[in-house]
C-alpha cells in the first residue's frame, strides 16, 4: 500500500519524520531510482527506496504500544527484588519492548513501550521536551500550592522547566490537578508537590505528547496507530 515517503521512513526507524523530509527536500531520497519530493508516495512492499544511494531495508518493522500501568507494578523488565514488573503486563505482546521514560512504582496510567531505539532516545532526552500531562490527586491548600508551582523553575537545586498547573476539582481537604511537565524527573511532581506543601495522594499520567490514554483499563494494552506513531516521530 502506498503512503506518504516521510511517513514509511520515520515509521520504518531510518530517520524522524523531520529528517525525512529534510532529506527529501535536499533530493537525497530516490524512488527506483528517480528523486523523490516531499509529498510523494512509495509502496514498501514493491518500491526500491533508496538515501545517499544506500537501499532502505523496510523488513524489520518496530512495535509502538502504550500500556495503562496500575499501581503496584515497577517500570522495569526484571526486578532483583522479585516485585511485579511491566513486562509481565505485556508479555502476550509478540515483540520483545521496554519502557520509554520512566512512571514510579505509586503511579499509574499511560506508559509507552517500544522496541525501536531511535524513538526511545527522542521521547526521553531532554531537548525535545514532550509534553507529560498528569491528573494529580492532593491534599493540602491547593490555591496556595498551586501559584508556588507555576512559579517554580528549580527542583532541589535543578532547573526545571515551570509546569502548567490548573485545578479540576477542589475540596475543603485539598483537590485535582492537572499537571504538565516537560523533563519526566525521578519523582518530579511528586517531589514539586511536596516543596508545595500538597501531599499527593494518587497520580496518574494520562497523555504524552498527542497519545492520550482514552478508555484503557488499569493493565490494558494496545498498539500506538499510525497517526499517533507519527505524532511522536516528529
Amino acid at each position: 500500500m502506498e503512503e506518504r515517503l516521510q511517513k514509511i521512513l520515520s515509521q520504518s526507524g531510518v530517520c524522524s519524520r523531520r529528517r525525512a523530509e529534510e532529506y527529501l527536500a535536499a533530493g537525497r531520497v530516490t524512488v527506483n531510482g528517480v528523486p523523490a519530493r516531499i509529498g510523494d508516495k512509495a509502496d514498501p512492499a514493491h518500491d526500491r527506496v533508496e538515501i545517499d544511494g544506500k537501499l532502505i531495508s523496510f523488513t524489520a518493522h518496530h512495535t509502538y504500544l502504550m500500556l495503562y500501568k496500575p499501581r503496584g507494578y515497577v517500570t522495569t523488565l526484571s526486578d532483583e527484588w522479585g516485585r511485579k514488573t511491566v513486562a509481565e503486563l505485556v508479555s502476550d505482546c509478540p515483540s520483545r519492548v521496554w519502557p520509554v521514560g520512566r512512571l514510579d512504582m505509586d503511579s499509574e496510567g499511560l506508559l509507552l513501550m517500544t522496541d525501536d531505539g531511535a524513538m526511545t532516545h527522542r521521547l526521553t532526552h531532554p531537548s525535545h521536551e514532550i509534553d507529560k500531562v498528569y491528573t494529580v490527586w492532593v491534599l493540602g491548600d491547593v490555591r496556595a500550592g498551586i501559584k508556588r508551582l507555576q512559579g517554580m523553575n528549580r527542583l532541589e537545586g535543578e532547573s526545571i522547566k515551570p509546569p502548567q498547573v490548573c485545578i479540576l476539582e477542589q475540596s475543603k481537604e485539598g483537590g485535582l490537578l492537572s499537571v504538565t511537565i516537560h523533563e519526566g524527573k525521578n519523582r518530579q511532581i511528586r517531589r514539586m508537590c511536596a516543596a508545595a506543601d500538597l501531599a499527593v495522594t494518587r497520580l496518574k499520567r494520562v497523555q504524552e505528547g498527542k497519545v492520550c490514554l482514552g478508555g484503557l483499563m488499569p493493565g490494558q494494552w494496545r498498539h500506538l496507530s499510525g497517526e499517533e506513531i507519527d505524532d511522536l516521530s516528529r
